[in-house]
């Protein structure tokens, strides 16, 4: 009972804290951020173990890293995941809307998640990883990082630019905590999951950062290091072909998300029932396992395989073509996953390979491979993912040389440049234009989204019936008594608007009706149209005032808007968007 008074005592104190001090906003952060580590931690922990029960592995071992799978059967795993996966799918098999990502949310909703839903992504993203699924956990690591942090922002009461920044410190800790480096974790946060960098979110994000490193540190986690060759440099003369290289990154990146939404649409027409689609995926994974291990998992441990070891041109391109396909097969059957640390490793394998090219045919100017291979994984990633200062500060800590950053901002630019001009769309927002959104990156749209014409429009609207005389009409309407009135006929079915001053200055018999005056008769508005929406049919009726109707169908007159209510509220939400982005009060 004392514990329950407290508590109660405590709660909205807490809350009106948390909206109102930065300070204790602060807290909020880092308590997000121990979570986002230990969730990290926790999740990595269990896959691994997975792999090492699954597999036989040593512990400690990476399942990409093996040079073999033996006995040959335990190849077959995948195909027992796809078959777990299936079953999962068939208990969630009724219908209901997609799950919400960390992007969608920050994007749409203003930070709200599902921690239903993000425990589900969760428990899927390891069944899919920990059998051998060609997927990283990164998605199981945001998507319950950030679903904690909404929840515990919802709880508080946070407003709506708080609750986003409280989603962005979840996914920042989580990938802080599972890359070791919380600079890029930081980044993550701001470039993907907030949207913008800006000195209202530095404190907060950098905070939840480095408590999620320290945590997930703290519970075990390793953080790897990449050795650059002790006598790199290179002159700003010598960029050329690392930024060739990104270029090259940009289009490879293309390359795979579309191959990932063919292999995707494959199975959607195919007819199959979407629980059998992973269990014909892991069947496909399973063949791929036993070409060679680096291809499934998420490929951590053949990432610093292919940078410590000398392999052959042939060897990387079969990596390369096996990677690629298991990944897509295993996205594209249903499997839970991200793409992050599949195209880091891909990236590493495809910068390697150029590197090894240009060796042989420029002797004279040999590039070395293990550079090449940092450059790429940080451009093929951007180029998937997003992000350039995200990926560029994943790669200085993880080399902990200043000499490559510059290469690798460079190379990741034009990456970005790359996809961003000739596809438009990341791997996360490209997924969400093919279920029918337009979103591009994570900033809040959602306000003016919601700024629909029935939020806008007011509901006192003085109407006449289109068989009212003229002089009747005037009689009710004197010059100066109002501008617009809308018409229906008889049946309440919207016939258009009447201008006041037009009835007055018409000429004729009084005796006519008001119907022949009527202006707009196939212009108006529904609710749920958008301000945008709304201003391009200001635009093509050339019309200050227009009606607003239930449907196109039925046309019964519900409400009126004008134009200039429209676009002033329209500027409201831009500046609030701006202030908000700003840390403007």
């Amino acid at each position: 009972m004392i514990a329950q008074s407290l508590l109660d005592w405590l709660k909205p104190r807490a809350r009106a804290r948390a909206r109102s001090s930065e300070p204790w906003f602060l807290i909020v952060a880092a308590v997000i951020g121990v979570i986002g580590g230990a969730v990290a931690a926790g999740i990595g922990s269990v896959a691994q173990l997975l792999h090492e029960f699954l597999f036989a592995i040593p512990p400690e071992a990476r399942l990409s890293a093996i040079p073999a799978i033996e006995p040959v059967w335990r190849c077959g795993f995948p195909l027992v995941g796809g078959m777990l996966m299936g079953v999962i799918l068939y208990i969630f098999r009724k219908p209901r809307p997609p799950i919400v990502d960390p992007i969608e949310a920050n994007a749409l909703r203003g930070g709200q998640m599902s921690l239903g839903d993000s425990l589900r992504v969760g428990l899927e993203n390891v069944v899919s990883n920990g059998f051998g699924a060609s997927v990283g956990l990164e998605a199981g690591y945001t998507q319950v990082s950030s679903g904690i942090a909404s929840t515990i922002g919802m709880r508080l009461g946070l407003r709506r630019t708080d609750l986003r920044l409280a989603v962005g410190c979840g996914s920042a800790a989580a990938i802080a905590g599972a890359f070791g480096a919380p600079l890029a974790g930081a980044f993550y946060g701001f470039e993907l999951i907030i949207g913008v960098y800006s000195v209202a979110n530095v404190a907060p994000v950098l905070t939840a950062a480095i408590c999620g490193f320290l945590t997930a540190r703290g519970l075990g986690m390793e953080q790897h290091f990449i050795s650059i060759p002790g006598d790199f440099h290179v002159e700003a003369s010598a960029y050329a072909p690392y930024l060739a290289l990104g270029v090259l990154l940009g289009l490879v990146a293309i390359g795979i998300m579309r191959l990932i939404s063919l292999v995707e649409q494959a199975f959607q027409t195919s007819g199959l029932p979407r629980f059998v689609r992973p269990v014909i995926g892991g069947a496909a994974v399973s063949l791929m396992a036993l070409v060679t291990p680096q291809a499934i998992s998420g490929g951590h441990g053949a990432l610093y395989l292919n940078l410590a070891e000398t392999t052959s041109l042939s060897a990387l391109a079969l990596v390369i073509l096996a990677k690629v396909a298991a990944t897509s097969t295993s996205i594209g059957a249903g499997f839970r996953g991200g793409m992050f640390f599949a195209s880091l490793f891909l990236g590493v394998l495809c910068g390697k390979f150029f590197g090894m090219v240009m060796a042989l045919a420029f002797p004279a100017h040999a590039l070395d491979p293990t550079v090449t291979a940092i450059v790429g994984m940080s451009a093929l990633s951007v180029g998937v993912i997003g992000g350039p200062l995200t990926m560029t500060f994943l790669a200085l800590e993880a080399t902990g040389d200043l000499a490559i950053t510059g290469i690798v901002l460079a190379a990741s630019i034009l990456s970005a440049i790359t996809v961003r001009q000739l596809f438009g769309y990341s791997f996360s927002t490209w997924r969400l234009h093919l279920r029918g959104e337009t979103i591009r990156g994570a900033q809040d749209i959602g306000l003016l989204r919601d700024l629909t014409v029935g939020r806008m429009m007011r509901t006192d609207v003085r109407m006449v019936l289109s068989t009212l005389r003229l002089d009747g009409f005037r009689s009710a309407f004197p010059l100066g008594s109002a501008q617009r009135v809308v018409v229906t006929d008889p049946v309440g079915t919207y016939a258009g608007i009447i201008l006041v001053s037009d009835a007055h200055a018409a000429n004729g018999d009084d005796e006519a009706t008001v119907d022949a005056l009527c202006r707009y008769r196939k212009d108006c508005l529904t609710p749920e149209m958008s301000a945008k929406e709304a201003a391009r049919s200001f635009d093509a009726a050339e019309s200050e005032e227009l009606a607003v109707v239930d449907d196109p169908t039925h046309r019964h007159v519900i409400g009126l808007l004008t134009e200039a209510h429209l676009l002033r509220r329209y500027a409201e939400e831009l500046d609030k968007a701006r202030r908000d982005l700003s840390g403007e009060v």
